[in-house]
């Protein structure tokens, strides 16, 4: 079935086709992501290194799955999105195959990196819904994607502790990796060629800057809570970071062909949203980490609980993710995406709010109540992210979708960066020490008090509260069941 919107024809028929392999995508990756963390001990007993070593197989996918996505969205722009996103994912699956057989720790690193090439499939994705999906439809495929990427995760905390415990930490990429092989076939076959290219040169010199000013910082925010956050080292990486930073922008103002074109991302809608998912990312990492712990300290620091039990108690969470994302995707063409964009982030804040104030209260006999409160913080964060990245989508000229999508990457992975540094930094400043039963009298470990909690539940509520005012600021795309898309201009609306 072809019809026609804003000048434009699409397929409905191919349309319904690709849905499935764009909402499928963020359930693997993050299936894959999310095994990964209750394998990370088993990883460092099998390999014999040390805590700070093992975070590299985090930290690595992504340093490199940041640069990526930007490089990725301009290849994309320049020769074809479907063709660089299947080079991508076909990186992505090479690594999860190559991550299962590593025969040492310097191998599973460089497969990692690997695999953190193809974390530009999500800026690369989001660009070819918005091209090749008739407008009214891209808001619900863009919820859907949205909402896989919390089930995703609560699937595979649970099933990942279980099969690192029965097979081991393997068996966590072998399984994964049929699936990624499929996605490829099912991408390969399914998927369409773009319809905007926007031929030119690789602007070599700005991949070096983006480079200079981007991995030195992750490595600076990754390090800082074990090294300190005014080392000499870390003050260092900052300085080297800034630096590169300053080069790229004066490079980018004047090159004929920049890999991040400043007048894109810096415009009014674009920035607003680029800022916004940066500080929406640093509050839900803090949360995340302060939900893992309150859910797995023992009693009264916590409620005691397996990680599996710990993902079960998520499931609600990710239900009502389910049935939000696309009904707000549905919605937003009539209500607009600035309102809900608001509702989300004071859903989010007023709900972190109650946490931060009660926080001292739920462990260990108000157990219904936090996941009852987590999963209301929850729906605010997803209506406010899909209703980011569809104003996004419809700010920015088609032809340079690809630069749009993967600069918001690079926002988003700072900002998720940050959060778990400065929570566990938080948790290091207010905590007790604990004698586990049956250990040595020596041995004592640390534990976050309810006033760590506090901390870290009040900084993103305050955090989620300043994102409602940031988006009053955005120029309404979308309103009355009309979508104003851009066709041309430096990504102002028209």
């Amino acid at each position: 079935m072809i019809i026609e919107a804003n000048g434009e024809t699409y397929d409905l028929k191919y349309a319904k086709r690709a849905t499935l392999v764009v909402v499928l995508l963020p359930l693997l990756v993050m299936y894959t992501e999310a095994m990964l963390t209750p394998a990370l001990p088993t990883i460092q007993k099998e390999f014999a290194i040390n805590p700070n070593d093992v975070s590299w197989v985090l930290t690595i996918y992504l340093l490199v799955g940041t640069v990526s996505a930007a490089i990725f969205g301009k290849l994309g722009d320049m020769y074809g999105k479907k063709k660089v996103f299947l080079v991508a994912l076909g990186f992505y699956t090479l690594g999860v195959i190559f991550n299962g057989f590593a025969p040492s720790f310097r191998w599973l690193l460089f497969s990692r990196a690997i695999q953190g090439l193809g974390m530009a499939i999500f800026p690369l994705a989001f660009s070819l819904v918005r091209e090749e999906f008739p407008p009214e439809m891209v808001p619900q495929v863009q919820g859907m994607i949205s909402a896989m990427f919390g089930v995703g995760m609560v699937i595979a905390l649970p099933l990942g502790a279980y099969v690192t415990q029965h097979w081991g930490w393997r068996w966590t990429y072998h399984s994964a990796a049929p699936f990624a092989v499929l996605m490829f076939i099912l991408a390969w076959r399914v998927l369409r060629e773009s319809r905007y290219i926007n031929p030119g040169k690789l602007d070599w010199p700005g991949v070096l800057f983006l480079i200079w000013a981007v991995v030195p910082a992750l490595v600076a925010v990754t390090r800082a809570p074990n090294v300190g956050w005014t080392a000499r080292e870390t003050l260092i990486l900052f300085g080297v970071s800034i630096i590169g930073a300053i080069l790229l922008v004066l490079w980018e103002r004047k090159a004929e062909n920049p890999l991040i074109p400043l007048e894109i991302v810096s415009s009014r809608n674009p920035a607003i949203v680029n800022l916004g998912i940066m500080f929406a990312a640093f509050g839900i990492s803090m949360m995340s980490q302060a939900n893992t712990y309150i859910f797995q300290m023992k009693p009264p620091y916590g409620f005691g609980k397996s990680i599996l039990d710990s993902g079960l108690l998520m499931t609600p969470m990710a239900g009502v993710m389910l049935i939000i994302a696309p009904l707000a995707g549905k919605l937003m063409p009539k209500i607009g995406a600035k309102p809900l964009a608001v509702t989300g982030a004071l859903v989010a804040s007023s709900g972190l709010a109650v946490l931060a104030k009660y926080a001292p209260q739920f462990p260990p006999n108000h157990l219904w109540a936090f996941v009852g409160m987590i999963t209301y913080v929850g729906a605010g964060i997803t209506l406010m992210n899909i209703s980011f990245i569809n104003i996004l989508v419809f700010s920015v000229p088609p032809k340079v979708m690809g630069v749009a999508t993967g600069a918001n990457s690079l926002f988003r992975n700072f900002g998720s960066t940050w959060g778990p540094a400065i929570a566990g930094t938080v948790m290091s400043t207010y905590y007790v020490l604990f004698h586990p039963p049956g250990a040595p009298p020596f041995v004592k470990i640390k534990i976050p008090t309810t006033k760590a909690y506090e901390v870290l539940f009040g900084t993103s509520a305050g955090i989620y509260l300043f994102l409602a005012f940031l988006s009053l600021a955005i120029v309404e795309v979308m309103k009355g069941g009309k979508i104003r898309e851009v066709k041309t201009g430096k990504g102002s609306e028209s």
